[in-house]
Parts: structure tokens; sequence; C-alpha cells
């Protein structure tokens, strides 16, 4: 009979349906161990080998979830080092575990909450946890264990663009037409879970990555919804893409309605309470979803407002208004649906990078030449 109970139950259990299986893998949890130092012999003042380490490297095109899936027991650990002997005096290192990992891995140890290293650099490494020190005079020739540590991994995508937005703006469809993404989209919110990077390429071989972030929602800041498991993403962009509807939007129905500059307060409020850095990144504002009927005149009533943000703060709501508001560098109406459109974003956002690097470039040079001048007045002939 409780065989039957158990067969009766496994059967009805219905498996996810494989859209919201979260394929995307941000954090993941290891316990890493290196390896015990080799016992040394003091009859002879023979030194144990040293044993081995782990260490990380970054790789370009791994991700989070193949690391999971080659460590399934997410327990790492490096070989002893071997003891001294007769036929060996000094005994052989250990050998090390080196463990790729996908580029933009930020490595935390879970104990002391500190950060041990971040890999945005492809081929950067750093060791988590150092073998033992073989035995010797100094410690009586008895060989030390490894450092052992439990680390997560926490990864942020590093992308040119982030782009940003309430659910159902229409951010998915934008990606698809713009980019190689195959963004699923459809005609309700929370359609993006899982954060998605797509490339735009163009005629003269130049390429741009864009990340399209699940829809946020009021609370984000505070973890709300998928707040900081997503929010972490754009921290590494370049630029920031923020996409509204012009009409508005409703979460639910027992949600107000807010309407298109509402929207774009309370999208600045969620990052700036997040991290108040994210408003010094450069900006631009899409509008979409101009095809539709009404949408021009919306748009000319509001204009004044989006090239002045600070004018229309004092009738902002108090839970959705900003301390400092972003500014954009570039505003663009646009439908997702319209091809033109499209284009036009394309050389808008490829123009603004070309802007941003161009200064990066003049502020190094400043730098540069700042600091060969000091090296010239340290180092060079003193004028008496």
């Amino acid at each position: 009979m409780v065989q039957l109970f158990k067969f009766l139950l496994k059967s009805t259990k219905t498996p996810a349906r494989a859209h919201f299986r979260c394929n995307f893998l941000d954090t993941l949890r290891l316990t890493v161990r290196g390896g015990h130092g080799g016992n040394g012999l003091p009859k002879y003042g023979g030194v144990g080998g040293q044993g081995g380490c782990v260490y990380f490297v970054a790789k370009e095109g791994l991700t989070l979830r193949k690391v999971a899936q080659n460590i399934r027991e997410k327990r790492v650990q490096a070989s002893n080092g071997e003891d001294s002997s007769k036929v060996s005096i000094y005994g052989k290192r250990g050998m090390d575990q080196r463990i790729e990992v996908p580029l933009g891995v930020q490595v935390y140890d879970e104990q002391q909450q500190k950060l041990l290293a971040d890999l945005n650099e492809p081929d950067s490494s750093c060791i988590v946890a150092g073998g033992g020190t073989g035995g010797c005079v100094g410690n009586n020739f008895i060989g030390r264990p490894g450092e052992s540590r439990t680390v997560q991994l926490d990864l942020k995508l590093i992308a040119d663009v982030g782009l940003v937005g309430f659910p159902n703006a229409g951010k998915s469809t934008l990606l698809k037409a713009i980019s190689n993404a195959k963004s699923k989209i459809a005609a309700y919110p929370f359609t993006t879970i899982r954060p998605q990077v797509g490339t735009v390429e163009y005629a003269d071989l130049r390429s741009i990555t864009i990340a399209d972030l699940p829809g946020l929602i009021e609370g984000a800041h505070a973890n709300f919804g998928m707040g900081h498991k997503f929010l972490k993403h754009i921290e590494r962009t370049r630029l920031l893409l923020f996409m509204v509807d012009i009409f508005g939007f409703q979460l639910s129905p027992r949600h107000a309605h807010r309407d298109c500059l509402s929207n774009i307060y309370a999208l600045n409020k969620e990052l700036e309470l997040y991290d108040p850095e994210l408003l010094e990144k450069p900006c631009v504002l899409l509008i979409n979803k101009m095809d539709k009927e009404g949408a021009q005149e919306l748009l000319l009533n509001l204009k004044p407002c989006l090239t002045d943000l600070n004018s229309s703060l004092s009738a902002c709501p108090g839970e959705l208004r900003p301390n400092r508001v972003i500014r954009f560098k570039h505003i663009l109406p646009i439908s997702a649906k319209n091809s033109g459109r499209i284009i036009q974003v394309k050389q808008k956002l490829r123009g603004t990078l070309d802007e941003l690097a161009e200064e990066q470039l003049v502020t190094d040079s400043k730098v540069l030449k700042e600091q060969l001048k000091q090296r010239v007045g340290v180092i060079g002939p003193k004028i008496t």
C-alpha cells in the first residue's frame, strides 16, 4: 500500500516547463583545499615536497553552468607533496589544480566575506588555496596542511551596453531586432527571466555587446524580485540604455498605472539606491512603441521634461523621486518593430561608445603626461 502511494505521488508530479528551467547561473559555491606538504627525513636532512595549489584562470566562452557540470561534487583538492626519502631527498611538489572560470568572475571568501580576486581580463588568474609547506628543519620535518576555504564565484556580465527597463517595455524585441540574440517575446510582463547578451555586428566587422536584463520592479535595490541578482550585471557596462513605454506601465491590476516620465524617475531611483556610482555612467534613453496611435501627442507633451528632468522633479511622487537625476546623452523615440529606427539606434550606440573611447583616451594621455612630468622632476637634471 505504501509503495502504491509513493508511485501515485511520483506520477502526479509534472516537470517544469523548459522556459522556466533556469540555465543561466551567475553564482557558484565551491570548497577548495590545497595539497598537504610532504614530510621531511630528519636522518638525512631531507625536505618534503610542497603541496599543490588550487587556482582559477579566466577564459572567454565559458559559463558557470559548465564549471558546475565539470565539478559535480563542488569540491576541488590539489595533490599532496611527496615525502622525502633515501631515494629522493627533496620530495616532489604536489600537482596544482587549474580550474577555468568565465571572464568577469569575482571570487569571495565565504567565511571572511572578503574579495579574493576580480578576474575581468582574459587569462588572469588567482590562487584560492595555497599548498602546505614541506617538512624541513624549521617545522621539525613535518609537512603542513594546505589552505582550505569555501569560495563563492560571483559572475558579472561584461558588456558594452546594459539594457534597463521595467517589464514589457519591449527590451527583448529590441535585442532580437538589433543583435543575434534569440530572445523570447510575448505580450505579458517578465517574459525575460534570465540575463542575455546579444552581439550587434556592423558592415565593417565592428561589433558591440548588449546585456538585456529581466524587467526591474520597485525595491530591486533591496533585492526584491530578482534585485541584486540582475542589477549587478550593469556594473561593468560602459553605457546604460534606458527603455520605457511611451504609454507607461502597470505591473498588475493591484498596482497603480504610471506614466512614462514616472517610470524614468523610478528607474533612476532604483539605480541610485543600489549604487549611486551607476548614475555617473553615460546613458541613452529609448522611448518605445511610438508606432501606436496617440504616441506622438504624448511625446510632444513630454519633450520639455525629458530634456531637463529636474524641471518636473517636484511633481514626481515622493516614493519615486531620486535625489539626483541621471543625464541622457541622447533621447530616441523608436518602435522596436521598425527596422529603420533600429538602424538609427545601432548607429547612435556605436557613435556614443566611440565618443566615450575618445574621451577616455584624452583623459589617459593627460594622466600619463602628468606622471612623466613628475618623473622628470625627480630624476632629471637640477638647475642651480
